[in-house]
C-alpha cells in the first residue's frame, strides 16, 4: 500500500470533520442569532433542535477525526446534512443563487460522507486497531 493510499483517507476524514466541528463551534458561539434564523425558517423547538444539531455535528466530527465508528458517524452526518440542506437552502423555492451554492456544497459533502460509509475510514483509524484493517 502506497503512502498516498494510507494518508489520503485520514486527511479526507479530517477535512470533512473540520467542516462539521468548525460549523458546530460557530453555531454555538452565535446561539441567539442561530435560533432567530431557525425561527425565521419556521423550525419548531429551535433551541432543542439546535442543541441536538450541535451534538450530532460534534460527535460525528470527532468520530471522523479519530476514525472510531467512522461508518456510523458518517451515515448520521449524511442524514443530518441532507435534512438540514433541504430545510434551510431550498433554492428551488427561493431562486436564490446563494441558496443554490450552499445546497450544492452540502450535497458534495454528503457525497464524501457516503464514500466513508462505503469505503470505510482507511488504514489509519481506531476502527482498525488490533489488525482489523
Amino acid at each position: 500500500m502506497s503512502l498516498a493510499e494510507r494518508i489520503s483517507p485520514l486527511i479526507g476524514r479530517w477535512a470533512i470533520a473540520w467542516f462539521f466541528l468548525s460549523a458546530a463551534y460557530e453555531l454555538a458561539r452565535k446561539w441567539e442569532s442561530t435560533i432567530s434564523m431557525m425561527d425565521h425558517n419556521g423550525i419548531p423547538l429551535a433551541p432543542l433542535l439546535l442543541a441536538l444539531a450541535l451534538l450530532v455535528m460534534s460527535l460525528g466530527g470527532i468520530a471522523l477525526v479519530i476514525g472510531f465508528h467512522t461508518r456510523h458517524g458518517a451515515m448520521i452526518l449524511f442524514a443530518f446534512t441532507i435534512i438540514v440542506t433541504a430545510l434551510f437552502y431550498p433554492y428551488w423555492k427561493t431562486g436564490s443563487l446563494a441558496d443554490y451554492e450552499i445546497f450544492a456544497r452540502n450535497i458534495a459533502i454528503a457525497g464524501g460522507l457516503l464514500l466513508l460509509v462505503g469505503m470505510g475510514p482507511g488504514p489509519i483509524a481506531l476502527d482498525n486497531r488490533g489488525g482489523k484493517g
